[in-house]
């Protein structure tokens, strides 16, 4: 099997299951996946926090520099206004890192799949228009349209899709554009060198493209609700 045929069967989405009712609803690989982070995360969370203490030691040491280091990243972005999406942006960040990573596993990343990429992006519109209406009102975030004059009203609309369909296209193209990059490396050198090049794309490249995604929302969250 060629590269060509081996990147078609990369981008062809991948069926797990089916659930027998209504003809049979087809549920993806990358869906059965996430479900799989989901779990490991819930249950992780649950096991880490059990036993908190005030002068934190050991794994909570890890787990509230973390936190601090996510609280501060945003904070320094957003301002104390966006301290209510915290939440929300700190799990984009958490499930991108872990579907990036997943890979070391054998399981295929979800972010493989542009349905799971595109949807992250839809996410994304709704929050960065959310957090517009609501730190300006609806008055105040349809007149940013017309902004800086009024014949730019065409072009700022259509920010609404351009910017985090860049994000949906950034995030996918760099994790095929990673698998292109190591069949090409087994190609030339199939022993020893793809195992270093895995783990620079499934842990460094991955969490850096999870980095990028959340940094480019919350800017764009940031300019969202800027005040005139």
């Amino acid at each position: 099997m060629d590269i060509a045929e081996k990147l078609m069967e990369e981008l062809e989405c991948r069926v797990a299951f089916t659930i027998p009712i209504l003809g049979g609803i087809p549920v993806p690989e990358s869906c059965v996946i996430t479900w799989v982070i989901m779990a490991v995360l819930v249950i992780a969370s649950i096991l880490l926090v059990r036993k908190l203490k005030k002068v934190p030691t050991g794994s909570q040491c890890l787990i509230e520099i973390g936190i601090n280091w996510m609280n501060n990243f945003f904070l320094e972005i957003l301002g104390e206004k966006g301290r209510k999406y915290l939440p929300i942006l700190e799990t984009f960040l958490i499930y991108i890192g872990f579907s990036n990573i997943i890979g070391l596993f054998g399981l295929r990343p979800p972010t493989k799949d542009l349905g799971v990429t595109a949807t992250l992006a839809i996410f994304a519109i709704i929050l960065i228009q959310y957090s517009g209406i609501r730190e300006k009102g609806v008055k105040g975030w349809a007149k940013s349209f017309r902004e800086p004059m009024l014949l730019m009203l065409p072009m700022n609309l259509l920010e609404i899709i351009i910017k985090p369909l860049s994000l949906c296209m950034r995030l996918f193209g760099n994790v095929l554009g990673a698998f292109v990059v190591m069949e090409l490396i087994k190609m030339i050198l199939p022993v020893g060198l793809p195992l270093v090049f895995s783990f620079y794309f499934d842990i460094f490249d991955g969490c850096i493209q999870a980095y990028v995604f959340v940094f480019l929302t919350s800017l764009f969250m940031s300019e969202a609700m800027e005040s005139e």
